[in-house]
């Protein structure tokens, strides 16, 4: 299974133009964030202060369950996901690695 770093931004050509039915759809969107909080899906979840984006850390999931828990956000929010490891992980590559290199 992998974790996902995930950056995404609202897609504005979906944003609706009326204020009271941005805002509708911004809260309706931040209740299922918290529902996917609550249900352990994502890790940690931010909104850049600028309002540009954010980012999520989306929890172990195959790329397939990843993939389907981000249908929902479509079309309204974009995404750039990249499976990241820990830093045991980094560090045991990196052992692994070097003793491939030494070994030549």
């Amino acid at each position: 299974m992998t974790k996902f770093y995930v950056k995404w931004q609202l897609n504005p050509i979906s944003t609706p133009s009326d204020p009271e039915e941005r805002a509708k759809l911004w809260v309706s969107m931040l209740e299922m964030v918290k529902a996917d909080m609550l249900a352990g899906r994502i890790k940690d979840w931010g909104n850049c202060a600028d309002g540009s984006g954010g980012y999520a850390i989306r929890e172990e999931a195959s790329e397939a369950e990843f993939f389907t828990s981000i249908l929902k956000w479509m079309p309204y929010v974009t995404f750039d996901a990249k499976p990241v490891i820990t830093v045991d992980q980094t560090i045991e590559s990196i052992k692994r690695a070097a003793a491939v290199v030494k070994r030549k």
